[in-house]
């Protein structure tokens, strides 16, 4: 959909819309349509016996580990959804779709500073040598001192962020949805190398740098190891059909890892696929525990598994629906829930303790793979018309904008283009699940101009 012009009549937008069409696409994208509710929705961080996270209703929670007792809670203005906490030197930092990164006190869980940003922070934090690193929906990237929370350097990037930065070697590696894994200075900030995929970016653990090489995955299908000082490419692996979201772990020189469609992998060092194992339902994050029994797993529908090293399945156990990967403490699974439980399960899979949310009211989360593309088509006279060249789209690019449960197609190059460039917004409802659709322009105003 192009907007490219400066004006026009009603009556002409309706001659430019007069025909639409829609169709069903494997595509899985749905992370930024979550709703408010106490569904646990970051990986916990475990620090001296305490679990943190985070949950949709804006609580950050530290919990004992031995028995689930609450020690603290502390609440955000905004949902918490994706920017997974970090603890150190006793603070625990974390983002909220308030705009705000939050540094928390551990021991009482009492604000010490907040720092805003010019959208979510959808993206985890993390941090080194006293600087706090982290990506924000606005598409930059921030560098703050730990202590303070005062801004040392951005970086914007070309598109939102929500990815966890990796530190290593005096650089900043972080993914965007503008497709790019950049490689930044983390004392000033100046890009050294960028990596182009065919896919946005996004992982809410730090990356995986290993030998000097990073591990990352993107929404084009495919896993990348790269050179961590070059950006070179040294190999990339075709995984399935539905994006990638997941962190990359490496045991006993075998790589594990995970596809938003429910499928783990196991490669060897140089790329080469030894063997796959499909879960019954699909993964959107995961970095999966490892210990000497095999690799533990969990599924949205709601299933923990334990695998072997030779991809046989040793035990099934049905739990409740999950969105974030477990986290293995000693001989203890820690599993946040979409039911609004933070649950504790042996290596065994028996259960130890489970600890309430703020609420039992569960977020509302689109199913996966269910989403379409809607087209509409442009009326070539007045596409002839356009003469303001700073409403020129970069020919031969298009992009899709992510909309309700829906995809618009785009001719602008980016997200961030459409948003400022167009003067009109779409909203659409679907009836009775099928196809059926009604479709709603509007403009700046908010004033309905265009329905079908």
């Amino acid at each position: 959909m192009d907007f490219e012009f400066g004006g026009f009549e009603t009556v002409d937008f309706n001659l430019e819309l007069e025909d639409f069409s829609v169709k069903k696409i494997k595509k899985f994208d749905r992370m930024l349509k979550v709703t408010r509710g106490g569904s646990i929705t970051t990986t916990p961080f475990v620090a001296n016996g305490i679990a943190y996270f985070g949950e949709a209703n804006g609580y950050v929670y530290a919990v004992k580990i031995e028995n689930g007792e609450v020690i603290w809670r502390f609440r955000t203005d905004g949902m918490i959804f994706g920017s997974c906490p970090i603890v150190k030197d006793g603070k625990l930092y974390i983002g909220s779709y308030d705009y705000y990164l939050y540094c928390i006190d551990v021991k009482n869980g009492m604000e010490i500073w907040r720092f805003r940003t010019g959208d979510k922070v959808f993206g985890s934090p993390n941090v080194e040598e006293g600087k706090v690193y982290f990506g924000s929906c606005d598409g930059y990237v921030y560098s703050l001192d730990a202590q303070t929370g005062k801004e040392i350097w951005r970086f914007k990037t070309g598109g939102l962020i929500g990815s966890c930065p990796q530190i290593w070697n005096g650089k900043v590696y972080i993914g965007s949805h503008d497709g790019n894994m950049y490689c930044l200075d983390a004392n000033t900030g100046k890009e050294i190398w960028r990596f182009r995929t065919g896919g946005e970016i996004m992982n809410n653990l730090p990356l995986l740098i290993e030998d000097g090489i990073l591990y990352f995955a993107s929404f084009d299908n495919f896993l990348y190891a790269i050179d961590a000082n070059t950006g070179k490419d040294k190999w990339r692996f075709r995984t399935g059909e539905y994006g990638n979201s997941g962190n990359v772990v490496i045991y006993k020189n075998v790589i594990y890892f995970v596809a938003r469609e429910g499928i783990l992998y196991a490669l060897t060092l140089e790329g080469k696929e030894l063997w796959r194992y499909r879960l019954s339902g699909p993964s959107t994050w995961q970095k999966p525990p490892i210990s000497e029994k095999g690799i533990y797993l969990i599924s949205e529908d709601g299933f923990l598994y334990l695998v072997d090293f030779e991809g046989h399945e040793i035990w099934k156990k049905k739990i409740n629906p999950v969105m974030v990967p477990p986290v293995l403490y000693k001989n203890t699974l820690l599993v946040g829930s979409w039911d609004c439980h933070l649950y504790a399960y042996n290596l065994e899979g028996k259960e130890l303790w489970r600890v309430s949310t703020s609420t039992k009211q569960e977020s509302y989360m689109p199913p996966a793979h269910e989403v379409f593309k809607l087209e509409i088509s442009k009326d070539k006279r007045i596409e002839d018309e356009i003469t303001e060249d700073r409403y020129k789209s970069k020919k031969g690019k298009t992009e899709t904008i992510s909309l309700s449960d829906y995809i618009v197609s785009s001719e602008y190059s980016t997200t961030f283009e459409y948003k400022h460039k167009s003067d009109y917004d779409m909203k659409w409802t679907i009836l009775d699940g099928s196809l059926e659709m009604c479709v709603h322009i509007f403009n700046m105003h908010n004033s309905l101009i265009w329905k079908r």
